[in-house]
């Protein structure tokens, strides 16, 4: 290993000497395929991070399928589980709506729960052209991110020379946690009291009935729960005032293209499904899904988290085309469900699942109910990480346990047919090529595909119609058995992966097509106003749980989060100056978190430093990963089973 962390060879946790050391990649598969032979096939879990190239992702899914199981969890279980299956069930599209062209036609764009600044910082410059041109732009957030306050372009040398700063929001409304669906309901209301009015000055409609009418469901529930809905409701659980949505609610009246941007703090809920059926509510008021410049936009994380799941890396297995895999590797394809992160989690608990093979990913940091998970997770016959540098899960081997270092896209994968191309697909359902171009750190260094063959070759029965050699030879190989399995989003595969840009796999619901039950787009009544499955008692906050911009996932890179003015520390309870008031809590004094689901566990986060910052009342932030130790693995999106991070009830001990 180089002194930087990063893994050169392929380490097996020796627990006699409790520690890890190096073996050769032949011994590594022979174990790791002999483990796997022993276990049962329904307790073994292949799970993806969403790293790998839309190549390694395939033959990943295949190896999983041929040892027996659909148990292929992936990392949008943890993030936008809710957008494919919640977005996936009113507009009939698992992923987003728009395409990058869309960005420059829009007039108003409008944030949910999303932080551009640290997590996209690609988006910055669309947004800063665009207000240029006059666009408006109004954020929904806890947290006020300074990405959607102002922008210098660091790629601007007039910018960067003078500070000149584009200013981003022209309204930033700061709800409470969990206060989505109330304050979008009030939009909506906005906008239907202003359709009202029209009607009966006998002016132009403000919604698009035209469109309600031929593509859409349920919009006269919709519209008498609006109706229904008091403002004093609606300022209750947003937060808001009814001005300050009133004044949100006209910029998108006054904005004919609209797109609707959202983020984890939307997803991450336990009614976060019913989050993202709100936006396209809204949306769907005034045609602003299936047109140029117009639509829905969930803004993703890894390089490849949306493609994985495209090319099959996904536990539903009504997601797949088990026909022709069947077809064209000669096996039967398992046809019950795998887990979801969820499951497999408890599944580790109560001793179910006996084996994980990880193709990258901190898994263990990231999930909820961290110690518990840490203990699972040793209790295994086998665990595999494939990863590129070492992070806090390979702290907690199992009996026979690997980590199994990769190349990094950026350096150069050479193979038979010599250096090779690494496909993915972006949030905007584009798929690109990549070259590497960097030395590698170690001539011992495989690819994660060059992985994946070696475990499938050591794990199933040998079969002509499965080439794992030819295809490690050749990735353009592979790129035709994705083309075969999903011919129409890959047709031309490797002859367009080199199109700037990308080349378009389609979108139905970009053309109104409606792929949901019903075949039209659906709008959708709130039971409640709150996306919470807890309510408000004396003492109990709504815990944020949030990244810092020297943060990428479970990786810190440092302890500077400028945006915040927080320095040398992540231990930090952030909280409103009222609220410390209130609580009798001083700046600087130390505390300690307690999760309150009243489920009879102790949940703790000891040694955090209260810190005034801008948060409204009743909603605290701390850092994630650090602060999942507080949320529990049966807290989550009840459509998805996505962790609801971003709403957890807690409460302080001094």
């Amino acid at each position: 290993m180089e002194a930087t962390g990063r893994l050169t060879h392929p380490l097996c946790y020796d627990a006699g000497r409790d520690r890890y050391v190096e073996v050769t990649w032949n011994e590594a598969f022979a174990k790791i395929g002999k483990v796997l032979q022993s276990l049962p096939r329904d307790s073994a879990v292949f799970y993806s991070s969403g790293h790998a190239g839309l190549e390694a992702s395939f033959l990943y899914a295949l190896l999983a399928r041929v040892y027996g199981n659909n148990n292929l969890p992936q990392s949008s279980n943890m993030c936008h589980e809710t957008t494919s299956v919640g977005l996936q069930k009113v507009v009939g599209s698992p992923v987003g709506t728009i395409v990058w062209d869309d960005l420059e036609k829009a007039d108003a764009f409008f944030f949910f729960g999303q932080n551009p600044g640290s997590n996209s910082p690609r988006f910055l410059h669309p947004l800063q052209e665009a207000k240029k041109r006059g666009a408006r732009i109004v954020t929904f957030n806890p947290v006020v991110e300074q990405g959607l306050v102002s922008f210098v372009n660091p790629q601007s040398p007039v910018d960067m020379l003078t500070g000149r700063e584009t200013q981003i929001s022209d309204e930033y409304l700061q709800v409470q946690a969990g206060g989505d669906i109330a304050a979008i309901l009030g939009l909506c209301k906005v906008v239907i009291e202003a359709d009202d009015d029209a009607l009966a000055r006998g002016l132009k409609r403000i919604i698009d009935v035209d469109f309600i009418s031929e593509h859409t469901m349920g919009f006269e529930t919709f519209i008498a729960c609006v109706r229904q809905t008091s403002w004093s409701d609606i300022e209750q659980e947003s937060g808001l005032t009814e001005a300050a949505i009133r004044r949100a609610g006209e910029i998108y009246i006054g904005a004919e293209r609209v797109i609707g941007v959202y983020g984890m703090g939307l997803t991450q809920h336990s009614q976060g499904s019913v989050n993202v059926a709100m936006v396209v509510n809204l949306l769907l008021l005034r045609g602003n899904i299936g047109r140029e410049g117009a639509g829905c936009c969930p803004v993703r994380g890894h390089s490849n988290v949306q493609g994985q799941r495209t090319v099959g890396i996904a536990e539903k297995t009504k997601l797949i085309p088990m026909d022709k895999l069947k077809q064209l590797f000669d096996f039967d394809p398992p046809t019950e469900d795998g887990v979801t992160i969820v499951d497999a989690v408890k599944g580790l608990m109560a001793g179910k699942i006996r084996g994980f093979v990880s193709l990258g990913g901190n898994l263990v940091r990231a999930v909820p109910d961290q110690k518990a998970m840490e203990q699972a997770w040793a209790a295994q016959e086998l665990t595999v990480v494939v990863s590129t540098k070492l992070n806090r899960t390979h702290l907690f081997p199992g009996k026979n346990a690997y980590i199994l270092p990769c190349l990094s896209r950026a350096e150069i994968d050479e193979q038979a047919t010599g250096n090779q191309t690494v496909t993915t697909e972006d949030s905007f359902s584009h798929i690109s090529g990549s070259i590497g171009k960097r030395t590698p750190a170690s001539k011992h260094l495989k690819s994660e595909l060059a992985i994946v063959v070696g475990i499938a070759k050591a794990t199933l029965d040998s079969n002509p119609r499965r080439k794992w050699d030819e295809w490690l030879g050749d990735y353009g190989l592979v790129r035709d058995l994705i083309e075969a399995t999903y011919p129409k989003e890959f047709k031309d595969y490797n002859a367009r992966m080199f199109k700037p840009g990308g080349f378009y796999r389609g979108n139905a619901a970009h053309e109104r097509i409606w792929k949901t039950e019903q075949g039209k787009a659906i709008f959708t009544a709130p039971k409640r106003l709150n996306a919470l499955s807890f309510g408000n008692t004396d003492g109990r906050f709504r815990l944020v749980t949030m990244r810092s911009n020297d943060q990428f996932n479970t990786t810190i890179y440092g302890y500077s989060d400028r945006f915040r003015g927080i320095e040398g520390t992540r231990d930090v309870l952030l909280m409103c100056e009222e609220d410390m008031a209130v609580s009798d809590l001083k700046a600087r004094q130390i505390v300690t978190l307690v999760s309150d689901f009243e489920d009879g566990i102790r949940r703790e986060l000891p040694g955090l430093v209260v810190t005034a910052h801008n948060l409204p009342r009743g909603t605290i932030g701390a850092y994630y990963p650090e602060a999942n130790v507080l949320n529990a693995i049966d807290h989550y999106d009840e459509l998805s089973k996505t962790p609801a991070s971003k709403a957890i009830p807690v409460r302080i001990e001094a």
